[in-house]
Formats: C-alpha cells, structure tokens, sequence
C-alpha cells in the first residue's frame, strides 16, 4: 500500500489527471493477492483486446466508456461497475474521457 495514501480521505477521481491523447494509470495497492489500480483514459484512448490470468473489476468513477468482453459491448457510465473473468479476451475504449478503479484479484 502507498504510505502517502494511509489513513487519510481522499476523492478517488482526484488522484489520477487526465493527459491529452494518453491513457495514465496509479498503482494504489500491489500485493501478492491483487493490486488496485486507477486509470484515465482521454477519448476514444483505449486498451487493445487481451487477457489477463486473474478476475478483474471495473468501477467507472468519470466519464464513460465501453468495455468488450469476449466480444460483447457493454456500455458503462458513473457508478457502475463490471466483472472481467479470468482468461477471456477484453478490452476497453473511451467514449468520453473516463476515469476507471481497477480492482484485480489474484487466484491461488
């Protein structure tokens, strides 16, 4: 855990910055079990289609966006949220600059 993040409030949103035409990520936990991640994404920025060995959730804190997985478009805005599964192909596309919480949970 980032020592400069304990015990103190913070807004989510506000620890990551939009940069024009990036996608910018801030590790916040990287444990054995998992890591939390944010993301901002500037329009129409996204990540290509992959896979990843562990679950992984998606919670939209900023803007919208498009997540696929296994081909399936899913349209997500503020306040809500998605499931990538394990070893099943997905990816992620602005609609508006979006800011995201990863949250990825390492299997045993």
């Amino acid at each position: 855990m980032r020592d400069d993040l304990s015990a103190k409030v913070h807004a989510l949103k506000d620890l990551v910055a939009y940069q024009q035409g990036a996608v910018v990520s801030r590790t916040l936990i990287d444990k054995d079990v998992g890591t939390v991640t944010l993301f901002s994404f500037d329009q129409d920025q996204g990540l290509r289609e992959h896979t990843a060995p562990y679950d992984a959730m998606v919670l939209i804190l900023d803007g919208e966006a498009e997540v696929s997985i296994e081909g399936k478009p899913l349209h997500l805005a503020v306040g809500e949220m998605t499931i990538m599964p394990a070893n099943r192909p997905h990816k992620l596309r602005a609609l508006t600059p979006f800011k995201m919480l990863l949250i990825m949970v390492r299997s045993k």
